[in-house]
């Protein structure tokens, strides 16, 4: 800050103390953030107003830190998990020893983080993005900026007629929230995230179901779809999958709380 108090601290402390107050777990991490983000008393009076009110420290920020990569995020934009780091490294194992220009298509994509990732570890890959929120569409289109495309609309209807069937990977995180479980969510997520980014309909499944039907005009032969899913939904997520004549497997990492729905056409091309 360019007006900091005299005694770092003093400032330090004040900050810590109200998102203390304020029920914040990591109040000294989120504190050492915020003031480095502010560039004036006022803001940080401003930034951390916010942060007391609930709002996710990520949107406040405007950026989260996923695998190591700084990623953009803004108000009306899902706040990416650790968790979907899972469904990162589901795709990567699923693309080992895959031809350079292997279509990825990260659907739902929210801030475009999953498609970042990938393009941070494996550049060769032709990469797409879509989401149906005009936000999301803007703050991907600025993470994915020179890695590649976003396209705005309903899932797979949001990309150019061109691409179907040249899909090779779709990676996924779609809403699998049931409706009634929106209102157990922590207030960060229900207040100050975008309801479509959380509500999966009644068993939290409607999307993936819509997936498993429309994503076979879209996915090349061989192709394959990541999806993260909550642990208690994945067998039912895989079933909707196997019933389009998908082969799937569910995945899970304890220690992230992950659990990911990996389901693929018959092997017959190049993946």
């Amino acid at each position: 800050m360019t007006d900091a108090p005299s005694d770092p601290r003093t400032g330090r402390s004040s900050s810590v103390a109200r998102l203390r107050a304020a029920g914040c777990v990591f109040a000294e991490d989120e504190a050492r953030l915020i003031e480095e983000e502010a560039s004036s008393e006022a803001q940080l009076d401003a930034l951390l107003r916010r942060r007391e009110a609930g709002e996710p420290l990520e949107q406040i920020l405007g950026w989260v830190d996923f695998r190591g990569l700084r990623v953009r995020v803004a108000p009306g934009v899902f706040v990416p998990r650790v968790r979907t780091g899972f469904v990162v490294d589901a795709a990567l194992s699923l693309l080992e020893g895959c031809a350079p220009g292997t279509t990825v298509l990260d659907l739902c994509c929210g801030s475009g983080v999953i498609a970042r990732a990938l393009a941070g570890e494996r550049s060769d890959l032709r990469l797409l993005a879509a989401d149906v929120s005009s936000a999301a569409v803007a703050c991907a289109r600025t993470n994915l900026d020179g890695f590649g495309e976003v396209f705005e609309g309903d899932l797979f209807s949001a990309l150019p007629t061109g691409e179907r069937g040249r899909i090779d990977v779709a990676v996924v995180n779609a809403p699998y929230v049931p409706t009634e479980a929106i209102a157990l969510m922590p207030p960060e997520a229900r207040l100050h995230e975008p309801a479509a980014s959380l509500d999966g309909g009644s068993d939290g499944l409607e999307l993936h179901r819509r997936i498993a039907r429309e994503s076979l005009d879209w996915l090349s032969a061989g192709g394959a779809v990541v999806i993260e899913s909550g642990r208690e939904q994945a067998p039912v997520s895989a079933a909707a999958f196997a019933a389009s004549g998908f082969s799937t497997r569910i995945l899970e990492d304890d220690d992230r709380d992950a659990t990911v729905v990996v389901a693929r056409l018959p092997r017959t091309t190049r993946l």
